[in-house]
């Protein structure tokens, strides 16, 4: 009789933790104020478009004040490492893991040091370009040159999402032609406009860039000494096809798919091509209520589940992408281990 007394007791307990429990993620809101880091210190660039658009939504959603913050990565990671109450939380893209990847000073294992939210957006612009006045008319071109012994400079800004097509590409030239891949060579710069510039000057063959910032100098006659030319996009073509069918500025979204695998392939292991999206996504502090971030959860469930925040995204050339906590949580983290073995195969 006293074993099914304390066992009634413990039952009663569980239960009465549970709804409890429950209780707790009910009433869990957030404060009037919620401050959204981002690792750009740019407020005209896609993290910031991209953060903007979402923070507006949840706002009206949430009926608190939303406001993105351009602090840069370094400043972000503090303040997220900092604040553990919920009151500041950040948005970020893949550079937030390849940073680390890189052994970017300032960089951290996102995955041990904080906790990975939802995703919510793709830019599918990430490109590489030529001169148009280049003799290298395709990335396969430019393969076919290192594997004669050609040097082809790349101006990249290194340590992320700039130079991870750097490294696919030169992993692809490892596997191809093993021993050639060192023709394959990295002109580390800063900026887009510094990128831009060295290919004006003739300082490299090839850039990285985006379908936003550079599809203006593609439109440019060829005479011209800032014309360029896209030779290859990063990203899906299950991407590239749900933009507009316009496209970005004067190219059609049919004509960017000629630049994206399988129309041009660099290969990620003989087998398969390597593809690229940048994807942005919520990062927490560690210790941050899981209840509140149950409520983000649902919140940007019903956001994405009306509709309107999706065409409000691909006006600004951004695909919609919201995938809730945990499934984004292992869809990036083995987003992140396949890159690993690329750049770990090059360095």
């Amino acid at each position: 009789m006293k074993f099914l007394k304390s066992g009634l007791a413990v039952a009663m307990a569980a239960f009465m933790g549970i709804a409890a429990s429950q209780a707790v993620a009910a009433d869990a809101k957030f404060a009037d104020n919620l401050r959204v880091v981002i690792g750009s210190k740019s407020t005209g660039g896609d993290t910031y478009q991209n953060s903007a658009i979402v923070a507006q939504a949840l706002g009206e959603k949430l009926g608190i004040n939303v406001k993105v913050d351009a602090v840069g990565s370094s400043a972000a990671f503090k303040a997220l490492a900092r604040i553990s109450n919920g009151s500041t939380i950040m948005i970020f893209h893949d550079q937030s893991y390849l940073g680390y990847l890189y052994g970017v000073k300032g960089y951290f294992d996102i995955f041990d040091d904080f906790i990975v939210g939802p995703t919510i957006a793709i830019n599918p612009g990430n490109a590489y370009l030529v001169p148009k006045s280049s003799p290298y008319k395709t990335i396969e071109d430019i393969i076919q040159a290192c594997a004669k012994d050609t040097k082809i400079r790349v101006a990249i800004q290194p340590g992320g999402v700039s130079e991870i097509g750097y490294s696919a590409l030169k992993n692809a030239i490892k596997l191809r032609y093993p021993g050639k891949e060192g023709n394959l060579v990295a002109v580390n710069t800063g900026s887009q406009s510094d990128k831009n510039q060295l290919l004006f000057d003739g300082q490299a063959d090839l850039i990285q860039g985006s379908v936003q910032a550079n599809e203006q100098y593609t439109q440019l006659p060829a005479e011209d000494q800032k014309a360029m030319r896209f030779v290859w996009l990063t990203a899906r073509e299950e991407t590239i096809k749900q933009t507009k069918p316009e496209g970005m500025g004067s190219t059609t979204q049919a004509h960017l798919l000629d630049f994206v695998s399988p129309k041009v392939s660099v290969t990620l292991d003989g087998k398969q091509d390597f593809t690229f999206d940048k994807e942005f996504f919520f990062l927490y502090n560690k210790k941050m209520d899981p209840a509140l971030i149950e409520v983000l959860d649902k919140a940007l469930g019903e956001i994405y589940a009306e509709g309107k925040i999706q065409e409000v995204q691909k006006n600004s050339f951004f695909i919609p992408n919201f995938k809730p906590s945990a499934e984004a949580s292992a869809y990036l983290k083995d987003k992140m281990e396949k890159y690993e073995g690329i750049i770990k195969s090059i360095h």
